[in-house]
Formats: C-alpha cells, sequence, structure tokens
C-alpha cells in the first residue's frame, strides 16, 4: 500500500504553491494576458498549465513549512516579484496611452472620452487607439510568449528562497517608470510640433484681423492637421513600440535578476 508522509506533502505543495504565485501575480500585472476582459477562470487555468510545465525545472526549495512565518514569507515575496515583472511591461502600455492623451488634448479631444476597463477610467479616443495599436503589435511580436519566457527564466534570476528582496530591484523599476514620460513624450512630439505650429499661426492671424473668430476657426483646422499628422505618423509608431516591448522583456529580467538576495543560504534547501 502507498502512503504518504506530512512531509511529502508539504514538499509537493511548495513545489507548486510558490511558482504559482509568481506565474498568477504575473498575468494579473502584464498587459494582454491579464485583461479584466479575460474570465477569470481562464487566467487561473492557463497559470495553473503555466506552473504546472516551470515547475519541475526549478531548482532547489525552502525546506520550510507553506504556512510558516518563512513559508507565508516566500509567498509574499513571490507575488510581489511577479507584480513588479508585469508592471515593468504595463509601463510601455501606459506611455503609449500617455500619447495618445497630449495628442488628443493638442487636438482639442479633450471631451472625446471612453472608459477604460483596464485603468477603472476614462482616456482619450486617440489613448485608446494607440493603445490598441500597441495591444496589436505586441501580439504580432508573439509578447506574450516573450513574458513567459521571461517568467521561466526568472526562477534561475530570482531562485525562490527566504531571504529578503534587494532594494536594488525597486529602483531598477523605479527607474524603468521614468520611461512612461520619455518615451509617450516622444511619440507624440510630430503631433505636438504641427499643432503649435498651427496654433502660432492662428495667432499671428488673430492678432492681424482682430474681428475673426479663433474660436469658430481654430478648433476644425487644429483637429483636421491633428488628425493628418497623426495618420503620417502611424508608420513610425511601429518601430518605436516595438523598441519598447524588447525593452520592457529585457527590464523584466533585470528586475529579478536585481532583487535577488546577496547570500542565498541561510535556509537548508531540499
Amino acid at each position: 500500500m502507498i502512503t504518504f508522509s506530512s512531509v511529502d506533502l508539504n514538499a509537493w505543495l511548495t513545489a507548486f504553491l510558490w511558482p504559482l504565485a509568481r506565474t498568477l501575480a504575473l498575468m494579473a500585472a502584464t498587459p494582454v494576458l491579464g485583461n479584466t476582459a479575460t474570465p477569470m477562470r481562464v487566467k487561473i487555468g492557463l497559470g495553473v498549465l503555466i506552473t504546472l510545465v516551470v515547475a519541475p525545472a526549478i531548482g532547489p526549495l525552502p525546506n520550510v513549512e507553506p504556512a510558516s512565518p518563512e513559508g507565508l514569507l516566500v509567498l509574499s515575496q513571490q507575488i510581489v516579484i511577479g507584480l513588479a515583472m508585469g508592471f515593468a511591461m504595463r509601463i510601455i502600455f501606459s506611455a503609449v496611452e500617455l500619447a495618445g492623451e497630449i495628442a488628443g488634448l493638442q487636438m482639442g479631444l479633450g471631451f472625446a472620452t471612453l472608459f477604460s476597463p483596464s485603468s477603472d477610467g476614462s482616456t482619450l479616443v486617440v489613448g485608446k487607439f494607440l493603445g490598441l495599436l500597441a495591444t496589436l503589435t505586441f501580439l504580432s511580436l508573439n509578447g506574450h510568449l516573450m513574458i513567459l519566457s521571461v517568467l521561466a527564466e526568472s526562477f534561475n534570476a530570482f531562485p525562490i528562497s527566504t531571504e529578503p528582496l534587494s532594494a536594488l530591484g525597486w529602483k531598477t523599476l523605479a527607474d524603468w517608470g521614468g520611461t512612461i514620460f520619455l518615451s509617450g513624450l516622444q511619440l507624440a512630439l510630430p503631433v505636438v510640433a504641427a499643432l503649435l505650429i498651427v496654433n502660432l499661426a492662428l495667432g499671428i492671424l488673430t492678432r492681424a484681423s482682430p474681428q475673426l473668430n479663433v474660436f469658430a476657426v481654430g478648433f476644425p483646422i487644429t483637429l483636421m492637421v491633428g488628425m493628418v499628422v497623426l495618420m503620417l505618423s502611424l508608420p513610425y509608431f511601429i518601430p518605436m513600440i516595438e523598441k519598447l516591448i524588447a525593452q520592457g522583456v529585457e527590464t523584466m529580467l533585470e528586475i529579478a535578476r536585481a532583487a535577488r538576495p546577496s547570500s542565498l543560504g541561510s535556509v537548508p534547501l531540499r
């Protein structure tokens, strides 16, 4: 008769529970995979399937009880590192949507908003359009597969242990957060520059002809010029978005490496 001891059950539980926590946290924070339109059962089922594939390749695990304080600490660390890695990729989509927000405001479309389920708030239609463009680019590059590859590699870069997280990982994530403003402004720069010239021309025209109603004439002109410049700039957006996605994948792995504790030998491994 085959019998199982509590030690065996704890070993099987920890070998599956801790990798599952990191996987589900990554899927919850990353774009596309963590979209709110995806049913929760699908997300959990996909996370379990990915964990079953990745778990056998993970190295030695801490020999601690899952329900002990040390085990709960390990569980919380896996959730935090998964959320940090997923947030690093979500920053790219936030940067693209920020570019749309800036361009839309300059075009006079500040009143044209749509409800965004991903951010639980309203976003301008131009930002939503560029966000969909970034999503299509992400899927065309197999970005979701790259994320899963980074997830599997992260268990080597950041092994499961009871050691506290390094502060260098948070610094890496904070530095990467500046990409939102830098890349968002770079993407919106053609529209902003063109509309700045249009607004200067309208200002000179209003100065030369004070009786001209600038509000009745300026809005259609800025809207038309903005749409034309945005249409002409779309072919140049794709290479920039591809570059951001590649940098985001690299940053995800850098965060896992930077958050790795300096020592991993305080708890005996099995």
